[in-house]
């Protein structure tokens, strides 16, 4: 990581009586891609737009490429872009004419335009679908293809809220393969999601539930915040024995399909007595997910 890209010491942002963000903290490295993980609800899309220079903050500081960004917003706008949930591509254009809109809107000058969209259409695997309304495409290729418009500029970061919510899981994959070509290329990538399975994606990721951190770091010590790693064991009735064992137990207890999986203070002998019935239960590390959960149930600071 060569220099700092992002950083946001004790963020607040109200909404009347609303505190959508309750000072919040995190700094963002160059060349990673960083994720800013939680429900929905969490204070997720407050942070990006304030990153995005579109809501001012309450109280704390926020410095973009060592910029404030009230005081700098046509500078920041010039080397960001921000990919919203609705971000608005034009059904009625083709492929083409809507990465002509934005780089118009950019200010990207004409005799940079055409190899800058060459590229992005090759990248993208658009080129062959350049002609065709973006109302034509398909889910996966409507996302790529604001992905698209949104870098014609060239930015240094790149701000994606949920991109790939409502994607199906090939085209999710391809999205991401596309992410980690641009961080290949010296881009900085700030993402929000509630997928799990992609927080582990990112370099760094920070947890956030109501508006506050709860964790953050790499998702290997995300993941080592669970203390003793995870008890798993099979069970015909997860939902129930699951419960059983967060009710009369002082772990915390949490179903992924058939396996129901048990964090915290906690033996296996008092899991045998709770489900009251011989099981086998093995010992992992967890995912980010089991985290995820733990930290949520516990409030870990």
């Amino acid at each position: 990581m060569s220099s700092q890209i992002v950083e946001i010491q004790n963020l607040v942002k109200s909404f009347g009586e609303v505190q959508a963000v309750k000072g919040i903290s995190f700094k963002v490295e160059s060349g990673e891609v960083f994720g800013l993980v939680g429900p929905d609800g969490a204070g997720k899309t407050t942070t990006m737009r304030i990153l995005a220079a579109i809501l001012s903050p309450d109280k704390g500081s926020v410095k973009i490429l060592n910029m404030d960004p009230v005081s700098n917003r046509e500078r920041i706008h010039d080397q960001i872009a921000y990919m919203s949930q609705r971000f608005g591509l034009y059904q009625d254009l083709t492929v083409e004419e809507n990465m002509t809109f934005y780089a118009d809107m950019y200010g990207v000058k004409k005799k940079d335009l055409k190899a800058s969209m060459e590229k992005l259409l090759d990248w993208s695997s658009l080129t062959q679908f350049r002609k065709r309304p973006a109302g034509k495409l398909s889910g996966g290729m409507k996302q790529k293809l604001g992905l698209a418009c949104a870098l014609i500029h060239t930015p240094q970061l790149l701000l994606l809220d949920e991109p790939t919510n409502g994607v199906d899981p090939v085209s999710r994959k391809e999205f991401w393969n596309l992410l980690y070509k641009l961080v290949e290329d010296g881009l900085t990538i700030i993402l929000t999601t509630a997928y799990l399975d992609e927080a582990e994606k990112c370099h760094r990721l920070a947890f956030i539930d109501k508006g506050e951190i709860t964790a953050r770091g790499t998702p290997e010590e995300i993941i080592d915040l669970i203390p003793n790693g995870v008890l798993k064991f099979k069970s015909d009735n997860p939902f129930s024995e699951s419960n059983a064992i967060s009710k009369n137990t002082d772990a915390v207890s949490t179903v992924f399909g058939s396996q129901v999986h048990v964090m915290g203070p906690v033996t296996t002998e008092e899991i045998q007595s709770v489900v009251n019935r011989p099981v086998q239960i093995t010992k992992a590390k967890g995912s980010v997910e089991d985290a995820f959960v733990y930290l949520s149930e516990t409030n870990h600071g």
